[in-house]
């Protein structure tokens, strides 16, 4: 009975050493989700003070750009171009994305207070002129490229330079490619006014809170 007991002592240490090396393996791996859930919260989570209205706002942000992005990426896979056409169709699609999303800091903390991993600056609050003057500056050529120029371009047939469109272009070859071509790019008109509201909306909540804390 002896040996067969420090058999069994003997399995159940190495199964014990087996779990802990599979749960030493699994904890990186389960940590990171987590790491990148509170990370999205945190740039997504809106300060006290902002309604649900302007929290609205941001979100319809990227969603009203996000229809362009998809809709220019299948071009990225298309045979008849190069490596740098194909990249620069993909990065086209993430730079407006990621654009886009930059309406989440006249919401969130992280438009507010600098971040702690920016040297100099971490912990500091944001001036409002630093948030309101990009994005303003921002929300005006938005608003007269895609919501002014843009439409009136194509009612004209011409690009926003004045020059004729060419005949394979999406709005001028007809069928389902150019309905899902005005489909996905007429959100667009909307990223201009939006993030003007968006702007208007920050810089009056930032206003308050320097005049309350003047008083």
């Amino acid at each position: 009975m002896q040996p067969l007991r420090h058999t069994e002592a003997v399995e159940a240490v190495e199964v014990a050493e087996a779990v802990e090396v599979v749960e030493a393996v699994e904890a990186p791996t389960a940590a990171r989700p987590g790491r990148l859930r509170t990370a999205w919260r945190t740039a997504h989570k809106p300060v006290a003070g902002v309604s649900r209205r302007t929290r609205l706002l941001a979100c319809a942000i990227p969603l009203a750009v996000l229809p362009s992005s998809l809709w220019r990426l299948p071009a990225a896979f298309d045979r008849g171009i190069g490596v740098g056409e194909r990249a620069y169709v993909v990065f086209l699609s993430v730079l407006s994305e990621a654009l886009a999303f930059t309406a989440f800091g006249l919401i969130a903390r992280w438009g507010e207070v600098f971040a702690h991993w920016l040297p100099f600056l971490r912990g500091r609050r944001v001036p409002p002129k630093a948030a309101v003057i990009p994005a303003a500056t921002g929300a005006a050529l938005l608003t007269v490229l895609f919501t002014l120029l843009a439409p009136v371009a194509e009612f004209r047939g011409t690009t926003i330079r004045g020059d004729d469109l060419p005949g394979d272009s999406p709005g001028e070859v007809g069928g389902w490619e150019t309905m899902s071509f005005y489909v996905c790019y007429a959100p667009l008109a909307l990223w201009g006014p939006l993030l003007a509201l968006l702007t208007v909306a920050y810089g009056k909540r930032r206003r308050a809170e320097t005049e309350a804390l003047s008083r």
